[in-house]
């Protein structure tokens, strides 16, 4: 049995092995990995991202031994390595406590628990599906990057104080846009001809004015750690959408950081925004109904048990591989897409189930509907 010291030296050492994990960030595709990584786990603490990454780079959704079991039907497989996230200590002050401490909560954190997580690939089971798997499918398509970009421009135009125009590229001397802080305007290439590189460029410009405009703690980085930053944020939030840049924005992101320093100082900064520019996108999607099957179902998915479900989402998919014609194909996507939703439906409830039950662990509340306001 290991003593406090043993356990608080085992503790330092699994923090340190995440800061060298992020420290070693300095070619594209470690970067890569870990950039994954926070788009996936973006509504966890910085500090448990970069436990995640430290431990398993590879993961894509944790949770606990029994979590699996009682919400997700799953089982851990036999001899999976943990992974280690922290957990806030919460303790009821007494009046000695609170007049020690200098103040007037009732409760406050007084220490950090390590608890075990296991990755879906360390389990098996049910499928455990997310609401952005079915989103991914209907952004692959032009027309609705197109929207979403659409939508993006107009919700920043009426909502926040900043401006979004458009220039024809010949105008911008090589760029893609621009954010101008002493106008708090952003201008975008209107004719450039990929949609998906012209959302991630709007997703570039405004890290920019979150994170760099006049009013900003980070206005005054060097050139250098602001390009990161803007496209590290970008590259985020393609990903979360399912459009893969890495082929522009790894690259452009190796260009401008060149050192471990850069990369190492900027990490939080890009969680932050990263963070509001996915829920802002998040938002936008199931406005433009991006989120909604395109046809009814052929029976009632509600009435179905999960073992049922779960084999007709397999033999659909093996319908697709087969149809022989287009059309077949098209209408076998809609009704995957309909079992595809059911299932994720499924899986919100269970996980708002979980964090009803678990307060003492729940991450938390985003502050999108306080930016919504502005």
């Amino acid at each position: 049995m290991p003593n406090k010291a043993d356990v608080k030296a085992w503790k330092a050492q699994l923090v340190a092995q995440a800061e060298q994990q992020i420290l070693k960030l300095t070619d594209s595709d470690q970067f890569k990995k870990y950039l994954n990584t926070l788009a996936k786990f973006h509504r966890y603490s910085a500090r448990n991202i970069d436990l995640i990454y430290a431990q398993n780079p590879q993961a894509t959704q944790v949770a606990g031994f029994k979590q699996w079991q009682k919400a997700f039907n799953r089982t851990v497989n036999r001899g999976a390595k943990a992974i280690r996230i922290a957990a806030p200590i919460i303790k009821k002050l007494t009046p000695a406590e609170q007049k020690h401490l200098d103040t007037t909560d009732e409760r406050a954190i007084v220490g950090y628990r390590y608890l075990p997580v296991f990755d879906v690939a360390q389990t098996s089971g049910e499928p455990v599906l997310s609401a952005k798997d079915f989103v991914k499918e209907n952004l692959a398509d032009h027309q609705n990057v197109t929207s979403l970009y659409n939508a993006f421009k107009d919700y920043l135009n009426q909502q926040t104080d900043l401006k979004v125009s458009e220039v024809p590229l010949a105008t911008l001397n090589g760029a893609k846009g621009y954010f101008q802080p002493s106008t708090n305007e952003i201008v975008i290439g209107g004719d450039e001809p990929d949609n998906a590189l012209k959302l991630k460029t709007l997703y570039h410009e405004y890290a920019h004015s979150q994170l760099h405009g006049l009013k900003s703690a980070f206005k005054d980085r060097p050139r250098a750690y602001q390009e990161t930053q803007a496209e590290a944020v970008a590259y985020v939030a393609m990903q979360n959408i399912g459009v893969d840049t890495s082929n522009y924005s790894l690259g452009y992101v190796a260009t401008w950081a060149k050192d471990k320093a850069v990369i190492h100082s900027a990490l939080s900064e890009i969680q932050q925004v990263s963070n509001k520019v996915i829920e802002l996108s998040d938002g936008l999607t199931k406005q433009l109904g991006l989120q909604e099957a395109q046809e009814g179902p052929e029976h009632d998915l509600k009435m179905l048990a999960a073992q049922s479900l779960n084999k007709s989402y397999q033999s659909l998919q093996q319908q697709i591989q087969q149809a022989t014609s287009p059309q077949q194909k098209a209408q076998f996507k809609n009704q995957l897409n309909d079992v595809h939703q059911e299932i994720s439906d499924r899986t919100q409830k269970q996980l708002k189930a979980f964090a009803e039950q678990n307060p003492e662990i729940k991450q938390p509340e985003s502050k999108l509907d306080q930016s919504l306001k502005r």
